[in-house]
């Protein structure tokens, strides 16, 4: 595809469809209803019957250099975000596939494409490939905790094309493997294991971390995560034992940024420097509010976070995909690094796929717009190689 700049038009529009639920769990709104916010950007002169869909589970992604830097090249994108924007203490990513559904019919039956290419970024990666896993061959009908939701009664409609960027394993294994394993009360984050807080100044383990240590770590990670799962699943028991099993609890995780790769780049390596995060000081991250999993509801931990329940997986789910696949690696990204990215490309199952790296570039191109439109363009050239695009 020749290399273009277009203009474009940005209409801000809403999807809104009933999903009824047992209980509310996002904040006011008519019950029983969601409302999805979205945005479509049309490059002006360039009618297309092909879309390409972003979403995020939390969202948050209408202004990312990529949207613009797509329909400049005179894609059309729609960026929507979940019921779930900007909070995910409840989320339930059972819910996210069914909203994201409502936009992907929304655009094929009210907007006219006859091409949807589901777009994954970051953690929008897995989700999409939830999504197309369950919208070619549905087969979940309740959530993680056993509540009732039945995909396989939604009528998903199956994308066309799948281009997964700067995309994670999945929130569950990202979140493991960034979870401090060092806490030993979950009441009490201060209580630590000094040789096991990477933060800790007198520890004596020290990057570059000995692969023994880095053993050891690992594995205390998911000790940590299957801890707080099984009082999660006692709690939910006890609940429905007591007859309220609507019941919901609100809680704290402490400290969930003591990924080791932040403080050594010769983990996975890459362009990242270190002692740096796509959220800034991963030190400072560790304890702030803006880290993952902070604030979690029992239900959601289990959909969204626990490493043996949460089912989108990114890596199974795209051994569930027939359609073609692009996979975009940044090689400075200071948020995912390569092993995520060529975990997805080899679970993909077929040959119609596609890894590409754009050199330099950071996890959101943030000061990078050349590396946008460079992303954006290595997008364009394969769907019109893929058939998914006019030329």
């Amino acid at each position: 595809m020749a290399q273009s700049k277009y203009a474009y038009e940005r209409t801000p529009y809403i999807v809104v469809y009933k999903d009824k639920s047992p209980f509310k769990d996002t904040y006011a709104g008519e019950i029983d209803m969601v409302s999805l916010s979205c945005h479509l950007l049309k490059p002006e002169g360039r009618p297309s019957a092909t879309v390409v869909i972003w979403s995020h589970p939390i969202g948050g992604g209408f202004y990312l250099p990529m949207m613009a830097a797509l329909a400049k090249a005179g894609v059309h994108v729609i960026y929507c975000d979940t019921r779930y924007r900007g909070v995910d203490t409840a989320l339930i990513m059972e819910k996210v596939v069914c909203d994201l559904g409502a936009v992907v019919r929304d655009a094929k039956e009210r907007l006219g494409y006859t091409k949807v290419i589901l777009g994954g970024w970051s953690g929008g990666g897995s989700m999409s490939l939830y999504y197309q896993a369950e919208a070619e061959n549905p087969t979940v009908t309740t959530t993680p905790a056993g509540d009732a939701y039945d995909l396989t009664s939604k009528g998903l409609i199956p994308a066309d094309g799948m281009m997964l960027v700067a995309a994670h394993h999945a929130r569950h294994v990202t979140f493991t493997e960034w979870l401090d394993p060092s806490v030993l009360d979950e009441n009490d984050p201060e209580n630590r294991d000094p040789e096991l807080d990477i933060y800790n100044k007198h520890n004596p383990n020290q990057p570059p971390y000995s692969k023994e240590f880095l053993e050891r770590y690992r594995a205390a990670q998911i000790a940590r995560n299957r801890k707080i799962t099984a009082w999660v699943k006692e709690k939910l028991a006890k609940y429905k034992a007591d007859g309220t099993p609507n019941r919901e609890f609100g809680f704290v995780v402490h400290r969930t940024m003591a990924e080791p790769k932040w403080l050594d780049p010769t983990i996975d390596p890459n362009g990242r420097q270190p002692n740096w995060c796509f959220l800034g000081d991963p030190e400072v991250v560790n304890d702030s509010p803006v880290g993952l999993a902070r604030f979690c509801s029992l239900r959601s931990w289990l959909s969204q976070w626990s490493y043996d329940d949460a089912r989108a997986d990114g890596v199974t789910c795209a051994a569930r995909i027939s359609v073609p696949a692009l996979v975009v690696g940044n090689t400075a990204d200071d948020g995912i690094t390569p092993e995520h990215t060529k975990r997805l490309f080899e679970a993909v199952p077929h040959t119609r796929k596609a890894l590409k790296w754009i050199e330099g570039a950071n996890h959101y191109y943030f000061g990078q717009k050349d590396k946008a439109s460079e992303a954006a363009q290595t997008c364009a050239d394969w769907m019109v190689s893929q058939g998914l695009l006019e030329a």
